[in-house]
């Protein structure tokens, strides 16, 4: 398993995997993987040529700083975990690599996200969870 930390890095892995139109899976964590992201990351290994497991812990989803500084991170179990469980590719950009300098858009998602934990969590947390999935999702390609 190879760790790429840019996205060009990653482009450049997944580039054969393209030509030879080979399945790409994505798993998208933020790290500290348990039992959950390991069975996803089975299930994209049953069912893709290539897996890529995105590790990224988004801050655009905090409210709080305390919480995004109290984030469990543990680089190297999961390295080793996903590694154990089949991934081909373990993507860890750092926020300056998903949110660049002049980086304005947000994507924003109505209706569900309020009754979804929206009171309790707010707009903030879901428009940065779809934000970065939406970026994840355009870095990888699946």
């Amino acid at each position: 398993m190879k760790l790429v930390r840019t996205v060009s890095a990653l482009r450049a892995e997944l580039r054969d995997a393209r030509r030879r139109e080979l399945s790409i899976g994505l798993v998208l964590t933020m790290g500290a993987l348990h039992d959950g992201h390991l069975a996803l990351i089975d299930g994209a290994r049953a069912s893709c040529d290539v897996v890529v497991v995105s590790v990224f812990v988004n801050p655009t989803q905090f409210n709080e700083a305390t919480d995004l500084d109290a984030y469990p991170r543990d680089e190297a179990r999961d390295v080793r975990l996903a590694e154990n469980h089949g991934a081909d590719l373990l993507f860890a950009p750092s926020a300056e690599e998903v949110y660049p300098p002049g980086f304005a858009t947000t994507v924003s998602v109505s209706g569900i996200t309020d009754r979804l934990e929206g009171q309790r969590r707010g707009r903030v947390h879901f428009d940065g969870v779809a934000t970065v999935v939406t970026k994840l999702l355009n870095m990888v390609g699946p």
